[in-house]
């Protein structure tokens, strides 16, 4: 399984970004897909899935501001991020949940000005 994560830099806060990862080694149509987070000295956290069938969970810290969608066709699953915070500072990684979760390599955003 392969997950490259691309679309992370920085931005000022109120900005906007979209992340994406493109998926390779997995039957892409039928698996959730997800981004999670980690900021310096703090867990790593679920940032918002997305299953087979579209459906969506969003962590309550981006519930309105985060919007997460994915392209079969592509094996691409996207993070739009808007109404960027400080505290979204993080790397943000794409993985594929499972009996065995697969992760990709991460990309950074930073939210300063």
């Amino acid at each position: 399984v392969q997950l490259q994560a691309s679309g992370g830099g920085l931005v000022q806060p109120g900005g906007s970004l979209k992340l994406s990862c493109s998926a390779s080694g997995i039957n892409f149509r039928v698996n959730t897909m997800g981004w999670a987070r980690q900021a310096p000295g703090k867990q790593r956290e679920v940032v918002a899935t997305i299953a087979s069938d579209g459906g969506t969970y969003y962590a309550d810290s981006v519930k309105g501001r985060f919007t997460i969608s994915r392209d079969n066709v592509r094996r691409n699953v996207y993070l739009q991020l808007t109404n960027l915070k400080p505290e979204d500072t993080a790397v943000y990684l794409c993985y594929r949940p499972g009996a065995t979760t697969s992760w990709g390599q991460g990309t950074l955003v930073t939210v300063s000005s």
